[in-house]
């Protein structure tokens, strides 16, 4: 009797700590709810911005910050820098994070684009085989690419428009060569991409440091053959689509987001960027 006693009572102390447990579970539940149900939903807002951004890994640090404190969900269009100020003089994003800084200004200047401010820097590097069949060295990538057209030593171009392309054909401008013929590929694509076609074509190729840097892991028949000229810094804008001139632009956060990126908290975060994993700095802040 005793014994059935104490089952019931271990029976009705389990309900009871099961009831509680419910209780608990669905104050919990209905306080998340009320929470969620009190938050409004994110705003949408596009960015147009240059593959070596994305394919660096920038990207993936700084926007889960700027969509977290500003409570937005980026559209990242990542293509060559021209095809990203096209879509910005079309009005097909609201904010632009580039580097070609004589096509900006004209974007700028015509009026689509208003904000415009410096954020960071890197440099250009040239990269070739390990065995530089070429023989180019040193920081004057004038020469370099003089003796690479002398030798028809394989080239991999972007071909793209981009800000990397741009950099290649006024170089290629200065030195009064249109490259040209067999040893002269065009790839159409992003750096991340062209730089695998040089690994397998062990061919030369013109790169921005972070993606080199972010990618030299996956291309080890490649190395930095020319690097360092004063020539060859890279630098990066942002700016937001102007709203006077084109509709439907979510100007209010392409603003916020040109103040995400040069704020100093953000600007730190770009500085110490790759620091840890490559040793040094992918990019540089570069604020005006």
């Amino acid at each position: 009797m005793k014994k059935n006693r104490l089952l019931i009572a271990l029976f009705a102390l389990m309900l009871l700590v099961l009831s509680a447990c419910g209780n608990s579970n669905t104050k919990e539940a209905a306080a998340k709810e009320k929470k969620t149900a009190g938050k409004p939903a994110p705003t949408q807002m596009i960015l147009a911005t240059t593959t070596s951004t994305q394919d660096s890994g920038l990207l993936d640090v700084i926007i889960p910050m700027f969509e977290k404190q500003n409570n937005v969900k980026v559209k990242v269009v990542a293509v060559g820098t021209g095809e990203a100020l096209a879509m910005g003089t079309k009005g097909e994003a609201d904010a632009l994070l580039v580097h070609a800084p004589a096509a900006e200004k004209a974007v700028v200047d015509a009026g689509d684009a208003i904000n415009y401010k410096r954020v960071m820097y890197n440099d250009f590097v040239l990269v070739g085989p390990k065995e530089n069949p070429a023989g180019v060295s040193g920081d004057d990538i004038n020469a370099a690419f003089k003796k690479l057209a002398e030798t028809k030593a394989t080239f991999v171009s972007r071909g793209d428009d981009s800000g990397t392309n741009k950099k290649e054909l006024a170089i290629w401008t200065t030195v009064n060569i249109k490259p040209s013929g067999t040893w002269y590929v065009s790839t159409g694509q992003g750096m991340g991409q062209t730089l695998q076609v040089a690994a397998e074509k062990k061919g030369y190729v013109l790169t921005d440091r972070a993606t080199w840097l972010a990618q030299a892991k996956n291309l080890d028949t490649l190395k930095i053959v020319v690097e360092g000229g004063k020539d060859l810094m890279n630098i990066y804008h942002v700016m937001q689509v102007n709203p006077d001139k084109h509709k439907n632009i979510n100007s209010t956060d392409a603003k916020k987001f040109v103040e995400f990126m040069i704020n100093p908290k953000t600007q730190d975060v770009i500085e110490n960027f790759g620091k840890k994993e490559y040793g040094r700095s992918l990019f540089i802040k570069y604020t005006e």
